[in-house]
């Protein structure tokens, strides 16, 4: 069993297995070098032999205990034919939703339109670099795909005054996202994805009064469709005001949390494994700074199921070798 399932599945507290968000990217000079050749993100994503190459670089040099698909949770409205398209310094733009158009879209179109990531999916778990390790595989949770789907782009300064005006849109958007996640996790697992994780980065934005109908119920959805094929599933309500409520309502098998709550409050809270926590800023620090932090974690999580993580994905200004440290310092902690 590896040391990911070990945590999820057996409760165990003995062993402490890392792997970073985001750990294939930009702070890697191998992957910027990838970077410079191929200038649009979206075809990156979909050439499966450099995706492949892109998620084992950060293997090849570290010793993670798994590897992360490298992709995007904005494959599906791409697979949903809404043109998406990276903008450097600036983050991801999307072309207005013709869901006349979506609605006719079938399960073949949408795979064939994103077949590369399982296949390199496909090629990753069968890799030897990932032998004893998890491959993970990933989705953007429902609401946080409906933001971009109707936002158009990253709602970093909020979202566009009418989003929420159109109910029967909403509705709609949603239940096509719910059954094309559960498509493309199918196709993540059946390819060889023994983890999946789901990603609501901006679960913060909704107050709690709105997060029964846009998180727990779309959530729930996906989390007993994953447990369905007794894979395990983590899920990152980035910022979400109560945690603790997520898990109970939920019922993830794990929980990643962010560097805004108390990792102590957490651990005498949330019953279920936990994962992640440490500001990404910590590494743009000095190695004492990151080994203290790193071994505030591994104290307060001592006799409780964790995975070490971040509270969000690695800077891309991260020196390596601070990856590198981080990794010793949870690896030889007792």
């Amino acid at each position: 069993m590896t040391p990911l399932h070990e945590v999820i599945l057996n409760k165990k507290t003995t062993n402490n297995p890392i792997w970073i968000m985001r750990q294939a990217g930009r702070y890697l000079p191998e992957f910027r070098e990838i970077r410079k050749e191929n200038p649009n993100f979206i075809k990156l994503c979909l050439d499966e032999k450099i995706s492949s190459e892109i998620t084992l670089q950060p293997i090849r040099r570290f010793n993670l205990d798994a590897a992360i698909i490298f992709s995007d949770i904005l494959m599906l409205p791409y697979g949903l034919n809404q043109k998406v398209e990276f903008k450097k310094n600036f983050g991801p733009i999307l072309e207005e939703l013709q869901l006349d158009e979506t609605l006719k879209i079938s399960e073949e179109n949408f795979i064939n339109k994103i077949n590369p990531v399982y296949k390199a999916i496909n090629y990753i778990s069968k890799n030897e670099l990932v032998k004893n390790k998890n491959t993970i595989g990933f989705v953007g949770a429902p609401w946080t795909l409906l933001v971009y789907m109707i936002n158009l782009q990253s709602p970093k300064k909020g979202l566009k005054e009418n989003f929420f005006k159109d109910n029967n849109l909403i509705k709609n958007i949603l239940q096509i996202i719910d059954k094309f996640l559960k498509i493309h996790i199918k196709n993540q697992i059946e390819n060889g994805a023994n983890i999946i994780q789901i990603f609501d980065s901006w679960a913060g934005l909704l107050k709690e009064k709105d997060y029964q109908n846009y998180i727990y119920e779309p959530t729930i959805s996906l989390v007993n469709y994953v447990k369905s094929f007794n894979v395990p599933v983590i899920c990152f309500p980035r910022e979400i005001k109560n945690y603790q409520k997520f898990c109970e309502i939920v019922k993830p098998d794990a929980v990643n949390i962010d560097y805004n709550v108390d990792p102590l409050t957490v651990s005498k809270t949330i019953k279920i494994p936990v994962q992640g926590g440490l500001d990404p800023k910590i590494l743009l620090t000095d190695k004492e700074t990151l080994e203290k932090e790193a071994i505030k974690y591994l104290n307060i999580f001592k006799d409780h199921p964790y995975i070490f993580n971040l509270g969000h994905g690695i800077l891309p200004e991260t020196q390596p070798e601070m990856l590198e440290h981080l990794i010793n310092v949870v690896k030889n902690f007792k």
